[in-house]
């Protein structure tokens, strides 16, 4: 089975929710992305997405834009992403990587040529925020054809009969954009938000998994009891920021992550 299937049946049957960071390839440097990712995963991570810097994202906010800079002005090459989540995924056998990455780099490499490398090094599911869904059923296909997720996203401002397209054509679990724009740490949550999980929980059998502006532990208890997990990306990645060694990065990550992924569980 899926290591993304897997992980989701396990946390239902014990009656848990996911708690999913987000770690951008390569920053501060590639040779550090092992150990903060293992950071993350101790601290209490469900799955871990990865984030492969691109030049152009489209819907990533000023602290993860700046963290695929930082990778990037260090020549950052996709083969050096994918040796890195392989040492990840040989370090902890099974555990979840799903790989957040723009269709363009998907195109350049050839999609069937991606897959394989992806899923040599480790990934279970990739996250393709600027594939439309009225363009991915060649993805899809050639993705369950090799038993791989293709997490979709819904947002805000997607239309019923488009989000019923998404999350019928998405696999593993369906990613639920909390606010209508880019990434980032946000005051409150929108109270839409609530209904649109509800409607959404008619429609899909699929976890559904809420992502961009989730920050805080009030952030996390207020989605814990309609959602199936949470993902934060801002709040992990701005900590990668400035001075510091690789492991005072990796221990300021790992207590975020643990109030996070304790906001999950508390009575």
């Amino acid at each position: 089975m899926n290591a993304i299937d897997s992980t989701f049946a396990d946390l239902r049957k014990q009656g848990k929710k996911a708690f999913i960071p987000f770690l951008t390839a390569g920053d501060p440097n590639i040779r550090a992305t092992p150990a903060l990712a293992k950071a993350l995963i101790d601290a209490g991570a469900s799955l871990l997405e990865i984030g492969f810097p691109y030049s152009d994202p489209i819907a990533d906010g000023p602290v993860i834009q700046a963290s695929y800079t930082r990778a990037l002005d260090l020549a950052l090459k996709l083969d050096e992403t994918f040796a890195a989540a392989r040492k990840i995924a040989d370090a902890s056998p099974g555990f979840p990587l799903a790989a957040m990455v723009s269709y363009s780099l998907i195109h350049r490499r050839g999609p069937d040529r991606f897959l394989a490398l992806a899923m040599g090094a480790g990934f279970s599911g990739l996250i393709v925020p600027d594939l439309p869904v009225e363009e991915s059923p060649t993805l899809a296909e050639l993705c369950g054809s090799r038993e791989c997720k293709l997490i979709q996203l819904v947002t805000p401002t997607t239309s019923p009969d488009r989000a019923r397209r998404i999350v019928r054509s998405s696999s593993g679990f369906v990613y639920v954009v909390s606010i209508a724009g880019i990434t980032g740490g946000q005051v409150a949550l929108p109270p839409e938000l609530l209904d649109q999980l509800r409607w959404l929980r008619g429609e899909t059998d699929l976890p559904l998994c809420v992502g961009f502006g989730v920050s805080k532990p009030e952030h996390v208890r207020t989605l814990r009891d309609h959602c199936d997990g949470v993902i934060v990306g801002s709040a992990l990645v701005r900590l990668l920021e400035g001075a510091g060694s690789v492991e005072e990065k990796a221990d300021r990550l790992a207590a975020l992550s643990r109030s996070l992924a304790g906001a999950l569980i508390e009575a």
